[in-house]
């Protein structure tokens, strides 16, 4: 049995493409900037946060490290709404986003601040820092040069998995082919075409990465 390829339709759906990439680099932005915002947060509470603000902050990110992206997703967009809450499709794949990779950003920044040699601690509070203040000015860029490649890397598996929100109909790359081959009857070129896409898109990103790390810090230690 004998397949021919068949891409004529490229052209005609070039649109629908062009929004889906949008829509995933505005999954991956916010995503990534909020996401790793969230963890920054959660890490400074694990490791030197009040400690009547440590169980809620670890149960939030054994929940979400220990249960599928996709069932949060539903979660958000289908159970919030019993509760009043009414989001859209791109607001709750933003929000799921945020809360994912920030649960799992946590735990890899907070290996980092745990690295950090007692002695930094000791500096800032020779200095009549707060622990905050500490964290804040002495040993945050620190923990996040030494984690930077693990962080990154989990910033990409976060925006590949994000090809799940088209479950609810947010239009992003994975709409955009799942759209196409329904019109067009092309899977194999289709998902061809977003596979392509979206391996491009990691690699951007990863070199978009380790360029920011690169300028954060100049040193050189992302690497």
């Amino acid at each position: 049995m004998h397949y021919k390829f068949d891409f004529g339709w490229l052209l005609d759906y070039s649109p629908q493409i062009a929004k889906g990439v949008l829509v995933t680099l505005e999954l991956i932005a916010v995503g990534g900037i909020f996401g790793i915002a969230l963890g920054i947060f959660c890490a400074w509470v694990r490791a030197l946060g009040p400690k009547w603000l440590r169980p809620p902050v670890a149960t939030y990110v054994e929940l979400i490290r220990n249960t599928p992206f996709l069932i949060q997703l539903f979660f958000i967009f289908f159970g919030l709404p019993s509760l009043g809450l009414q989001l859209s499709e791109m607001t709750a794949a933003n929000i799921a986003m945020v809360v994912n990779l920030g649960a799992y950003s946590c735990e890899i920044i907070r290996a980092g601040i745990q690295a950090t040699p007692k002695g930094q601690f000791e500096a800032g509070a020779s200095l009549a820092m707060t622990r905050f203040e500490t964290f804040q000015h002495v040993v945050l860029v620190p923990s996040l040069q030494r984690i930077w490649p693990a962080l990154s890397s989990q910033v990409v598996i976060v925006m590949l998995g994000s090809s799940v929100v088209s479950q609810i109909a947010a239009e992003d790359l994975t709409f955009a082919a799942n759209f196409i081959q329904s019109r067009t009857f092309r899977a194999f070129e289709a998902y061809m075409v977003s596979t392509t896409i979206y391996l491009l898109l990691a690699i951007l990103l990863r070199q978009a990465l380790v360029m920011v790390g690169g300028f954060i810090f100049p040193r050189g230690g992302t690497r």
